[in-house]
């Protein structure tokens, strides 16, 4: 029986699928996927060759994917400099002695570092060194203890700069300062959504979260003076790219050099730690260009079977809400959260997704409805780096915690997987939250 291009396109999806659970890079799934897709739709090997060369080029000749490894390295310098801890002192000092404070002062500083970082992983990770053990000392249980921090890494990607959302903005072509400006709002009710989270589980369970000390003004301020250099750099970043005087990109240039010149001026950044973080910087980007590459090369192919176009003719002539398309589409990305991580169910999607989106009538500019689109799926994506069974941040935060369970962890962050859907549903209701700057 021979097969329609159609048909190759949608059978790709479970191929992919497969590939994916056999534990087969993303990256090198979607490239093998799309390589042999070509092979079957053409019926030329050297097409497959052809197309790489080209999608090569195409791909990483972009000037704005060199905002990627700018954001990572600044992150690295960060850390370097010490911002983490100064974010979780200054942010303890004024919470941590009322109840839950110390979570809270966690989820803070997550936000805080999340704004110089642009990774989820990243933030977690730096931040779960930093307060992990804090919150061990203050009696807090090791469930919600990890699955504050895990919970609080997400806003890495959330709260501008975000490598994620820059990923989408070239996919969608949209705008990297607007989607940053957009994702403002929803990152800081991600932020209190965590901290009432965490109110609710520590109202719900008492004995397992304790408070510290209160600490006296005068030392407030002197902790909350240590971390002018978050909002030094920040300031210049974000007021710079919205300000009209650089570039997103020459943005991301800038914070890298300003973490660099704090974290070398408080002894942080020597030659060696250099070297490193650009080792660091080199793999990290590395990893993600090739997913990246991998995602061209496969939706390549998916163009060439007329998949997306199809689909988007397909549900545009169904007469169906709009909201119900949307409202399956945020399923979809919940249910693959489970098992893939954000990066790769961004690349993966939003070509198929997009183009759907645009053909549905929600009262708004095309522009406006790609924007709130995107700040939707950064969330949902977000929610499925939590979502057990396979929620990255939860590994992460999970392996520094041997003495915690991974279903102590699975219990206690439902909280915050509750806290991202009410968000989500928010949003979804008041999209005016998102494109009210538009």
């Amino acid at each position: 029986m021979t097969l329609t291009n159609f048909e190759i396109g949608v059978l790709s999806f479970p191929a992919l699928l497969i590939l994916i659970f056999l534990r087969v890079p993303i990256g090198l799934a979607m490239f093998l996927v799309g390589f042999l897709g070509l092979y079957l739709v053409t019926g030329s090997p050297n097409m497959g060759l052809t197309r790489l060369r080209a999608a090569t080029y195409s791909t990483f000749a972009s000037y704005s994917l060199s905002i990627v490894p700018m954001f990572l390295l600044m992150g690295y310098f960060a850390t370097l400099g010490g911002m983490s801890q100064a974010l979780f002192r200054a942010a303890a000092a004024f919470i941590g002695h009322r109840k839950g404070g110390v979570g809270m002062a966690a989820i803070a500083s997550c936000a805080g570092f999340g704004a110089i970082c642009g990774s989820s992983l990243a933030t977690a990770a730096t931040m779960g060194r930093v307060a992990l053990p804090e919150l061990k000392r203050f009696g807090y249980h090791g469930g919600i203890s990890t699955a504050s921090l895990a919970a609080g890494g997400t806003l890495g990607i959330l709260i501008p700069p975000s490598v994620v959302l820059v990923i989408y903005a070239l996919l969608a072509e949209q705008n990297i300062a607007k989607l940053f400006l957009a994702a403002f709002v929803p990152g800081i009710l991600a932020a209190i959504g965590y901290m009432i989270a965490i109110r609710v589980y520590v109202a719900l369970y008492p004995e397992r979260a304790g408070v510290s000390a209160r600490v006296p003004w005068r030392e407030r301020l002197w902790l909350l003076a240590a971390v002018w250099p978050v909002l030094l750099v920040f300031a210049a970043v974000v007021g710079g790219i919205y300000g009209g005087i650089f570039t997103p990109t020459e943005g991301a240039a800038v914070g890298a050099l300003g973490t660099g010149l704090i974290a070398y001026f408080r002894g942080g950044l020597t030659w060696q730690t250099l070297i490193d973080s650009f080792t660091a910087t080199g793999r990290a980007t590395a990893m993600i260009f090739f997913i990246v590459l991998g995602a061209a090369f496969y939706n390549g192919f998916l163009a060439l079977t007329q998949v997306p176009q199809t689909l988007s003719a397909w549900v545009g002539g169904l007469g169906i809400s709009p909201l119900l398309v949307l409202l399956i589409i945020l399923a979809v990305y919940l249910v693959l959260g489970c098992v893939m991580d954000s990066l790769s169910m961004i690349l993966l999607t939003v070509p198929i997704f997009f183009p759907i989106m645009m053909t549905l009538d929600f009262g708004m500019t095309p522009e406006q409805v790609g924007i709130w689109f995107g700040i939707l799926v950064l969330i949902v994506v977000e929610t499925g780096l939590i979502t057990p069974p396979v929620g990255m941040n939860l590994f992460i935060i999970n392996a520094m915690d041997r003495a915690t369970s991974m279903l102590e962890t699975y219990k206690a962050v439902i909280f915050f997987v509750i806290s991202d859907l009410i968000r989500v549903a928010l949003l979804v209701a008041f999209p005016a939250i998102v494109i009210f700057t538009l």
